[in-house]
């Protein structure tokens, strides 16, 4: 009886084990990271309306932006209420946002929204 359940009890230790570690990490498109915007656009020469799915990004510190190049890069950021960036970063524009990126490794330090 007691080797019947120590027998038991480990085999539940092991499938419980087991499912745990094969839970996924990535969560893909569902994670939130992007947000789309619907917008309507009107063509009065053939009559008709269409609307486009435009697809944006949710900036967060720690992210990573490996095609930071080419998006514009902020040059005057105290006209727009930016700090100064430190060695080695800089303020990149994208969508709606300004991101504060660390050039060497393209990760995200700060996002701040445009005005």
């Amino acid at each position: 009886m007691f080797k019947r359940s120590i027998i038991l009890a480990s085999s539940f230790i092991v499938i419980a084990s087991s499912a745990a570690v094969a839970q996924p990490r990535y969560h893909g498109s569902s994670s939130n990271s992007y947000y789309v915007e619907k917008k309507v656009i009107h063509v009065p020469a053939r009559g008709h309306v269409r609307q486009k799915e435009v697809r944006h990004h949710r900036w967060a510190k720690g992210q990573r932006m490996n095609d930071w190049r080419r998006h514009s890069q902020v040059r005057d950021y105290h006209r727009h209420g930016l700090r100064t960036p430190g060695r080695g970063q800089t303020w990149v524009k994208v969508d709606n946002n300004y991101l504060l990126l660390s050039m060497a490794t393209g990760l995200v330090a700060a996002v701040t929204a445009a005005r």
